[in-house]
C-alpha cells in the first residue's frame, strides 16, 4: 500500500506543476527563466542525491557488504554511456517547453487534457512499428479517450472558435514529443543505477535549455528577486521528486496500477485551474475528464477482471515507461 501512495503522490506532483507555471508567468517570467529555473534545481538537488547514494556505496564497499551492480556507479559508467545520457534527456526538455508554450495560449485545464493525448498516441505509435493490430479492448479505450478529450476540452460548448489554435498545436507537439521520448527512452543504459541515470539526463535537458535559452537571470538579480520560489517549486515537484518516487514504487505497484494510479495528474492540474487560477471548468468536462480516466485504467481493469495477459501493453503513467520506472518529463 506505500508503493501506492508514493506513485499516486509523484502524479500529484505533476499535477501542480501547471498552475505553478500559469503564476509565475502572471509574475511576467518567460518561457526561459521558468524552464531554467526549474531544471537548474533539478540539477543540483539530483546530483546531491546521487553524492549521497555514492557514499553509501563506498561505504558498504570497505565494509565488504553487497557488491554494486555493475554500470551503477557514477564512475562505472562510460564517457559514451553519459553522453548518450545527456541526449536522452533532451526531449524531457523539448516536452516540457512546449507544453509551458502552450500555457501562454489556453487554459491551464486544456493544456493538460492536450497532453494527456500521449496515451492513444503510444499505442498508435506501437502498432505502425510492430505493424500489429491492437486488441480490441485497446481499440475501445482509444475511443473512450477520444470522446474524453472532446469533452473534457469544452469542444462541444465553446465550438472550434473558442480556442487559440497556437495553444492547441503546442499542447499535441507536447504530446507527440513524450510520446517519441517514453518509447525510446528505455533504451538509454537501462541497466544503470535510476538516481545516476536521471542525473545525466537532467543535466542533457538543462544544457539544452541553457543553450536555447541563455541563463541570464543567473547573473542579473531576476533568480534572487522572486524566480527562486518558481523555480524551485517546479524543480522539486517536477524534475526530481516524482522521478524518486516512481523509481521506488512502480516496481512494487507493477506498471498497470502505475498508469491508473499515474493518471490521477489529470484531476489534480484540472481541480487547480478550477479553484486556483479561477478558470471555468464545467460538469460536463469534468465528465470528459472522468473519461479519460477510464480509458486509463481501462486495460488494467480488463487484465484483473479476465485474470489473463495484458492484450496491450497499457498507456504509460506520466511519470515512466515499462523500461524505465524513473523516467520523467519536464513538465
Amino acid at each position: 500500500m506505500r508503493h501506492k501512495w508514493l506513485v499516486f503522490l509523484g502524479a500529484v506532483s505533476y499535477g501542480v506543476l501547471s498552475t505553478i507555471v500559469t503564476k509565475a508567468y502572471g509574475q511576467g517570467y518567460s518561457l526561459g527563466q521558468v524552464v531554467g529555473s526549474q531544471l537548474l534545481t533539478g540539477f543540483v538537488l539530483i546530483w546531491l542525491l546521487a553524492l549521497i547514494v555514492k557514499l553509501g556505496e563506498r561505504r558498504k564497499e570497505k565494509k565488504g557488504e553487497a557488491s554494486v551492480t555493475p554500470g551503477s556507479g557514477i564512475m562505472k559508467l562510460t564517457w559514451k554511456q553519459r553522453l548518450l545520457l545527456l541526449a536522452a534527456g533532451a526531449p524531457t526538455a523539448i516536452t516540457g517547453l512546449l507544453y509551458y508554450q502552450s500555457l501562454h495560449y489556453i487554459q491551464n485545464s486544456l493544456a493538460i487534457v492536450l497532453l494527456f493525448q500521449f496515451t492513444w498516441m503510444g499505442v498508435l505509435l506501437q502498432t505502425i512499428v510492430q505493424k500489429k493490430r491492437p486488441h480490441k479492448v485497446v481499440l475501445f479505450t482509444l475511443v473512450i479517450l477520444f470522446v474524453g478529450t472532446l469533452l473534457a476540452a469544452g469542444v462541444f460548448e465553446r465550438g472550434s472558435g473558442g480556442y487559440d489554435w497556437r495553444g492547441i498545436v503546442f499542447g499535441l507537439l507536447a504530446a507527440v514529443s513524450y510520446t517519441l521520448f517514453v518509447l525510446l527512452s528505455g533504451k538509454a543504459i537501462p541497466s544503470a543505477h535510476p538516481v545516476y541515470r536521471s542525473s545525466w539526463m537532467i543535466t542533457g535537458g538543462m544544457l539544452l535549455v541553457f543553450l536555447l535559452f541563455p541563463p541570464t537571470f543567473l547573473f542579473d538579480g531576476t533568480l534572487l528577486q522572486g524566480l527562486l520560489p518558481y523555480g524551485f517549486f517546479l524543480g522539486l515537484l517536477g524534475a526530481f521528486l516524482p522521478p524518486l518516487l516512481f523509481a521506488i514504487g512502480v516496481p512494487s505497484t507493477g506498471e498497470g496500477m502505475a498508469a491508473i494510479l499515474g493518471a490521477s495528474e489529470l484531476p489534480v492540474a484540472v481541480l487547480l485551474s478550477s479553484v486556483v487560477l479561477h478558470e471555468h471548468v464545467s460538469g460536463i468536462q469534468w465528465f470528459g475528464v472522468l473519461l479519460v480516466l477510464l480509458g486509463v485504467a481501462l486495460p488494467e481493469l480488463h487484465k484483473r477482471w479476465r485474470g489473463g495477459q495484458r492484450p496491450a501493453k497499457a498507456p504509460v503513467s506520466v511519470g515512466g515507461s515499462a523500461n524505465s520506472p524513473d523516467v520523467k518529463v519536464l513538465r
